[in-house]
């Protein structure tokens, strides 16, 4: 498999899957589960990482112990569907970091986003402030998440597999 110039095999890709699940994982650990001498491993570490199939590492993070939280699904739709309207909410959405997750989608509505919010009045000043933005939002609708079902890293191990 090739990606971003970078040739991936089976091997890469296991790699990938254990950083996904394990971040802090030793380089020698690494190694030693991906049949890898240190030195060969870690090179292909820092060509995964060069090439941009490794973005970063990053730690989740459990919210219930901090306070209570409302974390809101809100999906939108735009008013026009010109370039420019499409740039211009990207752009704008950008200084919202109680927004911390923004997909554009094919299909009926144009953005889904997750939004973390102290509680439901807080979610509201956040979006009014948005809709204050001048960012050309038609409508949205919000939808409150109730309780964590599943949170995984994709599977890029299925992608060595035939299609």
């Amino acid at each position: 498999m090739k990606t971003n110039g970078v040739k991936l095999d089976e091997r890469d890709l296991r790699i990938i899957a254990i950083l996904q699940r394990e971040g802090r994982i030793s380089k020698s650990e690494l190694a030693r589960r991906v049949h890898l001498s240190s030195t060969p491993c870690w090179e292909r570490l820092r060509q995964l990482e060069d090439a941009g199939v490794i973005e970063g590492y990053e730690a989740r993070i459990a919210l219930k112990p901090f306070a209570p939280l409302a974390q809101v699904v809100v999906t939108m739709e735009l008013e026009s569907h010109q370039t420019e309207d499409f740039a211009r909410f990207e752009r704008g959405i950008a200084a919202f970091p109680e927004i911390y997750e923004c997909d554009a989608l094919g299909g009926g509505i144009d953005y889904v986003l997750r939004v973390l919010a102290r509680d439901l009045e807080d979610y509201q000043r956040i979006m009014d402030r948005l809709l204050d933005a001048g960012l050309g939002i038609r409508r949205y609708f919000t939808y409150v998440v109730t309780k964590p079902v599943k949170r995984t890293p994709p599977p890029v191990t299925r992608l060595a597999e035939p299609p």
